[in-house]
């Protein structure tokens, strides 16, 4: 299964090229796309009303939009539901009053959405192509950071529950008669609950982070022929960069004739900032969606044989 994020500045389109993307390879692959976007409009574009559930739109063909605040909910519920059964010897210093403010805790949507990537992308075998249409560039690149951050953080935890662990089996003041060394008492680390929650919580993020940074997996830039979508598109790449996520393709969408020189001026600079990078280029009379027979011209026609030839090592 190939992964593909679509993402950038916000109202660059990247909601009509994604699904005219995941339309084009539906027609030879199976395809399920998602949007990850608050403000939905992937069913706007295919006509057609969705939830946080599939939708057979074609034999081939998928649709999903992520209800946010649903997975927010869920997300604390079952973590508080750990929380509270692991800390439940804290109940005496009112820990519940800490729990209710979790839901305002910065944070909490990125784990939310990286919950639906992963259990989507863990549980969809049956399909050849896995589309996401992302949110704007801030909240996408935060969520995609997150299993990196959180290996660091757990990393890190790791080390003070291995100290606590040592302080704790170790016996301090037994001294013979002529010997006042402490002693450490033997134990396993895999009898403490704690690190063996740490250690399954690692794991997984580091296999997700395998997948996100694979060659089965990568990102694609839409952005406009303008000089705010061009400055965000180059923060984004330096995003991706430091994230080391690949990036596959870029798309220069609603060229007109008037914005043309101005285009050409972007790609250049965008070839500069992702040498090697294939650019495709949509005109605004190419932004036509036929629900049923077709999709966006030319540049479905280019996504669909640049992802079906496999992605650029």
């Amino acid at each position: 299964m190939k992964i593909l994020f679509f993402t950038g500045k916000g109202g660059v389109g990247k909601s009509t090229i994604s699904a005219a993307a995941a339309w084009q390879l539906s027609q030879r692959h199976r395809v399920l796309i998602i949007s990850l976007d608050p403000a939905h409009n992937l069913g706007d574009v295919f006509g057609v009303t969705l939830k946080d559930k599939k939708y057979r739109f074609s034999d081939r063909l998928s649709l999903r939009e992520v209800d946010l605040q649903q997975r927010s909910r869920e997300y604390l519920t079952r973590e508080i539901t750990v929380l509270t059964q692991t800390y439940r010897y804290l109940q005496t210093i009112n820990l519940d009053n800490y729990f209710s403010i979790l839901k305002y805790s910065p944070g909490i949507e990125e784990y939310a959405l990286l919950t639906g990537i992963e259990e989507t992308i863990r549980s969809e075998e049956d399909i050849d192509f896995l589309i996401f249409d992302t949110p704007p560039t801030g909240l996408t690149l935060r969520f995609l950071a997150l299993p990196k951050v959180t290996i660091t953080w757990i990393d890190r935890l790791l080390q003070i529950r291995r100290a606590i662990l040592e302080k704790r089996y170790t016996i301090y003041r037994i001294r013979g008669p002529l010997d006042d060394k402490e002693t450490l008492l033997n134990y396993s680390e895999d009898d403490d609950d704690a690190i063996r929650r740490l250690k399954a919580l690692r794991e997984n993020y580091q296999s997700l982070c395998d997948i996100l940074q694979g060659k089965d997996c990568g990102v694609v830039i839409v952005f406009n022929p303008d000089v705010l979508s061009l400055r965000e598109s180059q923060r984004l790449i330096e995003g991706l960069n430091d994230l080391e996520l690949p990036l596959r393709l870029m798309i220069n969408n609603r060229i007109t004739e008037r914005n043309s020189i101005m285009a050409d001026h972007v790609d250049g600079v965008m070839k500069g900032f992702a040498p090697g990078v294939p650019i495709g280029r949509v005109s605004l009379a190419d932004q036509l969606l036929d629900r049923r027979d077709g999709s966006l011209y030319d540049i479905a026609e280019d996504l669909s044989a640049y992802f079906t030839a496999g992605f650029k090592e």
